[in-house]
């Protein structure tokens, strides 16, 4: 059973209960996939996929009108994620399901694409709702990303590897106010190439670090991790190209604000732990 725990968390009474009800329905899929002993299984599969359709229009309807209200200034991207997982559910599960021999693969792919797309849209997007901060006030700041000593959290190896990534973000912040670089291309993709290598090793040696004592969030803290590399990894390097000042300042805002929110609430809880 896949458990809705509170890394997953947002803060948002009503989002919160909303993502927990799309927990339950993956494990209503994962209940299905496992019944041995109901052979055919189209009406079941026609029912989940029908009820996973009208909730997340339900919720995707309200988390865009929450953001909309406060002016996130994710809200366009959202919607797009949001878009693109309609279009995946309304081609999964349909295709000749009503031959017995195809009904397992159908639930099994289902249920393979709405754990990754819940975990990494929760974990590297819904977790920041609310949270990002507007450009206008980052442009008021020399450097905002100082790490400073409130983001500590007192694992020597852990607090060194997130100073680094902070220098990093730092690289990017620079190059948004270099006003006199008109072709910023290709320091966007070096900066980029960097993070992904980095981050990388250091969610690796967190990982490592986790294991050797046992932290019981450590299923949790790798969703995260990997959530946050795949968004890295899918980034349209043309579009990049096309509006390259306004990429870097939405890279900005979701580079410092997914850092910052996964070490104040997820990485300090390891220290908290190790303390324990």
């Amino acid at each position: 059973m896949y458990q809705f725990t509170e890394d997953c968390l947002t803060g948002i009474e009503q989002i919160d209960k909303e993502h927990e009800k799309l927990f339950e329905l993956i494990n209503q899929t994962m209940k299905l996939l496992n019944n041995e002993l109901l052979e055919d299984k189209y009406h079941q599969i026609i029912g989940v996929l029908e009820e996973l359709r009208n909730y997340t229009d339900t919720h995707f309807a309200n988390e865009e009108a929450y953001m909309a209200a406060i002016n996130d200034p994710e809200l366009e991207r959202q919607k797009k994620q949001h878009m693109a997982f309609r279009e995946k559910i309304n081609m999964l599960g349909f295709t000749n399901i009503d031959e017995l021999e195809n009904q397992q693969e159908a639930l099994d792919d289902l249920l393979k694409y709405l754990v990754r797309w819940l975990y990494q849209h929760i974990l590297s997007s819904d977790i920041l709702i609310g949270k990002m901060p507007a450009m206008e006030e980052w442009k008021k700041q020399d450097n905002p990303c100082v790490f400073s000593e409130k983001y500590m959290t007192g694992i020597p190896l852990i607090d060194g590897e997130h100073e680094t990534l902070f220098e990093i973000i730092g690289e990017a912040n620079d190059l948004v106010k270099a006003e006199l670089l008109h072709d910023k291309y290709d320091e966007i993709v070096g900066i980029l190439e960097k993070l992904k290598n980095y981050t990388k090793e250091h969610f690796q040696d967190e990982e490592e670090l986790m294991e050797s004592i046992q932290y019981p969030g450590i299923k949790a803290q790798k969703m995260a991790h990997k959530a946050f590399v795949s968004k890295l990894e899918e980034i349209d390097l043309n579009q990049v190209d096309q509006n390259q000042q306004a990429y870097l300042e939405e890279l900005m805002e979701f580079l410092f604000g997914w850092l910052s929110n996964h070490i104040l609430k997820s990485d300090k809880l390891i220290a908290e732990s190790m303390e324990g």
